[in-house]
């Protein structure tokens, strides 16, 4: 069963599609990786998901019911935007109206849950407005997952975090999926952070999706190439060139596509009188990817 299966999903603001006949699958138990450039229509879709916006057309089904469907409603979770906290309230208090506002019985015991989760039980006590950026983040998070949700759903959590910040909610939100079974749909432009967690992808523009593609699907189409550095870099490229390989050069930087052996290419500069100073193995990533992709039109 998938947790989110979107089909032909138009919305309209004053004439103008945000969402233009979108279609959309998410696996249950996923990391969705969800991602587009400023105004492609994310944002649009999960409010859509949630409930905040009414689509003009389209169908929308979670766990395999209507989005409308109240018993499917209660097991979504969502952070749009901010977490819509009281500065002056503690985290606990804040936590306590939410989980008041859902009617949860144990409220004291689900508080202490997501506290944990999110790595947070130790600054119940402290206010709201003297949290750090990725504190506040968490905290959002732990609103969304009171009373368990299947499926949670999170706009742009990742977005000006630090370095620590950013770690910790990569483990935070593999930990909901794995040992909790929610289905995480996560919207990002940090690219580079979203790749070492996201199980599937979802790229959309100007409100259609033009990929979805599974992790180790987009891993083993990504193109590998050796980086190259040497102390006569045009003369590297035209030994390169002459010898049918492959190559790109930018900058101070030289790649040398579809090769691995780099010992083979090594040999061969070496053979023609060319020393490399550095040669190094990689893979293109999911931002490399992405713009490759987002430069091409009319994909589907």
């Amino acid at each position: 069963m998938n947790a989110i299966e979107i089909r032909n999903l138009t919305k309209s603001f004053r004439g103008m599609y945000a969402l233009d006949g979108l279609n959309m699958t998410v696996p249950q138990g996923a990391i969705y990786g969800f991602i587009g450039e400023n105004g492609s229509g994310k944002s649009t879709t999960e409010k859509c998901i949630c409930g905040h916006l009414v689509p003009d057309k389209g169908e929308i089904k979670l766990f395999g019911k209507p989005y409308t469907d109240a018993g499917v409603r209660a097991r979504v979770g969502a952070l749009i935007e901010n977490a819509g906290c009281f500065p002056s309230s503690s985290v606990w208090a804040n936590l306590m109206m939410q989980a008041i506002n859902l009617g949860l019985k144990d409220r004291a015991g689900e508080i202490n849950r997501v506290l944990k989760i999110v790595r947070m039980e130790d600054n119940a006590k402290l206010l709201f407005k003297k949290c750090s950026l990725g504190m506040k983040q968490r905290i959002g998070i732990a609103m969304a997952l009171l009373g368990d949700p299947a499926l949670l759903i999170l706009d742009e959590p990742i977005n000006g975090l630090d370095t620590d910040g950013m770690r910790l909610m990569r483990e935070i939100l593999v930990d909901i999926t794995k040992n909790y079974g929610c289905t995480v749909l996560i919207s990002s432009h940090i690219l580079g952070e979203l790749e070492k967690i996201a199980t599937h992808y979802g790229i959309i523009r100007q409100g259609k999706m033009i990929r979805e593609i599974a992790a180790p699907e987009m891993d083993s189409r990504s193109q590998v190439y050796l980086s190259l550095k040497t102390c006569d870099m045009r003369e590297a490229l035209k030994l390169l060139q002459a010898g049918g390989y492959d190559v790109k050069y930018s900058g101070d930087e030289m790649r040398v596509y579809d090769i691995d052996d780099a010992e083979r290419l090594s040999s061969f500069l070496l053979q023609n009188g060319v020393t490399p100073c550095e040669l190094k193995k990689h893979k293109i990533g999911l931002e490399e990817y992405y713009v490759d992709l987002m430069s091409k039109k009319g994909v589907v």
